[in-house]
């Protein structure tokens, strides 16, 4: 054959330009799209059909299906969707995928669209340089499109003509005349190129080429589409490896529902290829012919005469012209074939599996149980909802932050529920157990804090818009003032360790006085929780942080003014004044903290 080193170089340049092309556009998408897409993911509710529409809107709009059914992973591991949920997202995921095919197809194989490109990038260029963040994002996603076909145009180039290797067709008629074998191995390669490529799209768009060009009949193209659609598959399993049981179990959905797909579809695989190729033959030409009308052109025409008809030039010659006519005709009908074959298999096998989402539940809890260590590891020593290798679309993954972020501060109200028994008890040994519990809780609360702002870090690494790079550094304060909080939680434990330690114990009086501020510390810790849990918090619930802030120092200046007054009184030792009043600072300190999260989470919503 005819190919060398430095075609193949052009065919896989040729092949990342198409998938740069794919990710600019689809973080463009994302970026004018972001806010919309996490609203949909959050009022996701139990009713299927909604997931499946969910899953259709945003693999459309993400571009790729293999992205959705990650996020989609990483939502269900952090606890956003449920199984049963994320499955009707993910059968939508795949009727979403297809519209890429379609965009392709249409425009791809009928229009020239990369003689627009360079138009099209000058008129991206002043929406690029714009003030406006949201026509930044259609600059983006419109320099995006022009580079997704001139990829496709590249790649349509730099895939090998029959006419340069003729011998390429007896080697392929090996393969294409196997029968129903043939279809199995076909589908393998479908498979073996997405898991390789990564992007079902891509090998989609591969597979297209392939097929117009006449290096494989339509029959096996529609077989290696069945392959891609089990090898998009293998990168949300791989990525769920590190995740919670529910995650491994949406993963394994994914590969199951399409390889029951695949299943079902070989069973008719013939009669279903010929339904679709009649529909495409009934307005234009029958997409099953092209692979054979190559064969009989190179038996017919010199080498020369080939070239001249595979190209997009004008022919003088009235035999060469009909037949480049025929063959642009032919090519464009094997593109619309593939891409309706895409879509009526991925439509009907989701209106036939929606029905069972509850048996394909049941499936996967039996197929993947969890493991007896699991029950017994010890939650809080790590992140609950985050996992940085399922780190997907960067503009929805603060949804997992935020769940993430709530969880933390939950963690630290335990650790004031922990300081008021140290106050109350009388007991030595529940002194000791309930203060290592606040130590180890207070460590934890420092891994916590690295391990989300490093997520943060590795999030804003994407691209990301600019509403979306200030809530990430809203967060990554927002997990500061959290950490704080653990710190002076354990503060006051220490206080009043030290306090044992030195033999001084706190009177009926100042025992009381101090569980009446906790009380309104505690007050201001859960509205903090509240206001971190709500998905949109009002300018009210600033106000009601500072209203509690300001109950806490009036009550402060009181205890305080008081104290001095006892000590004149000579009520109590010195001795417990000193730990008495490091309490009370530290609890104001707790407030502070809490007031400055509630004013840095409604500061990102307003």
């Amino acid at each position: 054959m005819e190919y060398g080193v430095w075609d193949l170089i052009r065919l896989i340049g040729s092949l990342g330009l198409f998938l740069y092309g794919m990710k600019v556009m689809s973080e463009g998408l994302q970026k004018v799209a972001g806010d919309r897409m996490r609203s949909i993911l959050s009022a996701m509710t139990s009713n299927r059909f909604l997931g499946v529409f969910t899953g259709i809107l945003v693999t459309a709009l993400v571009q790729s299906s293999s992205a959705t059914t990650l996020m989609t992973v990483s939502f269900v591991n952090a606890g956003l969707l449920n199984l049963a949920q994320s499955i009707s997202v993910i059968m939508g995921a795949n009727i979403g995928t297809t519209v890429t095919a379609w965009i392709i197809s249409l425009l791809g194989f009928k229009v020239d669209i990369s003689a627009f490109a360079i138009p099209l990038f000058a008129a991206a260029i002043p929406l690029i340089f714009s003030k406006r963040t949201k026509w930044n994002s259609w600059g983006e996603f419109v320099i995006g499109f022009s580079l997704l076909f001139l990829g496709l145009q590249f790649l349509k180039s730099s895939m090998p003509d029959l006419q340069s290797n003729p011998d390429a067709l007896a080697f392929l008629q090996k393969y294409t005349n196997m029968g129903f074998m043939s279809v199995l191995i076909f589908l393998f390669i479908g498979a073996v190129m997405t898991v390789v490529v990564q992007s079902s799209s891509a090998t989609v768009a591969i597979t297209l080429i392939m097929c117009s060009k006449g290096w494989i009949p339509f029959e096996m193209a529609t077989a290696m589409i069945l392959g891609e659609n089990i090898g998009t598959t293998i990168t949300a399993n791989l990525a769920a490896l590190n995740a919670n049981v529910v995650a491994k179990r949406t993963a394994f959905s994914h590969f199951l529902f399409n390889i029951l797909g695949v299943t079902w579809i070989l069973c008719i695989f013939f009669p279903f290829t010929n339904f679709v190729a009649d529909i495409v033959a009934k307005s234009g030409t029958d997409p099953r012919l092209l692979f054979s009308y190559i064969g009989e052109l190179s038996n017919t025409y010199s080498p020369s005469d080939l070239a001249l008809i595979t190209s997009h030039s004008s022919l003088a010659n009235a035999n060469l012209q009909m037949a480049q006519e025929q063959l642009l005709s032919m090519a464009g009908s094997i593109s619309v074939g593939l891409a309706l074959f895409h879509t009526f298999f991925n439509v009907a096998n989701v209106l036939i599996m929606v029905w069972f989402v509850n048996v394909y539940v049941y499936i996967c809890e039996r197929v993947i149980r969890p493991r007896k260590s699991q029950t017994e590891e010890r939650p809080e020593t790590h992140l609950q909802f985050l996992s940085s290798r399922m780190l997907s679309t960067s503009e929805l993954s603060l949804l997992q932050v935020h769940k993430e972020i709530a969880s933390y501060g939950r963690r630290t109200l335990d650790m004031l529920e922990m300081d008021k028994t140290l106050i109350v008890t009388k007991d030595k040994e529940e002194f000791e157990q309930v203060f290592n519990r606040i130590e180890k809780f207070e460590n934890i609360c420092d891994r916590v804090e690295v391990e989300i702002v490093n997520y943060l870090n590795k999030l804003s690494d994407g691209d990301l818009s600019s509403e979306t790079k200030e809530e990430v550094r809203i967060m990554m304060r927002v997990a500061t003032e959290i950490e704080s909080l653990g710190d002076t939680s354990f503060n006051i434990a220490r206080t009043l360790k030290k306090q044992g330690l030195n033999g001084c114990t706190f009177s009926p009086q100042l025992e009381e006085q101090l569980l009446q501020l906790h009380d309104i510390v505690m007050r201001s810790a859960k509205h903090m929780v509240e206001v971190l849990e709500i998905s949109n918090p009002t300018a009210d619930a600033v106000h009601k942080a500072y209203n509690i802030e300001n109950e806490i120092d009036h009550k402060r200046d009181f205890l305080k003014a008081k104290n001095m007054q006892d000590l004149d009184n000579h009520v109590y030792p010195y001795q417990e004044s000193v730990y008495y009043l490091d309490v009370i600072d530290e609890y104001e300190h707790f407030g502070d903290y809490a007031l400055n999260v509630v004013q840095a989470v409604v500061e990102k919503k307003v």
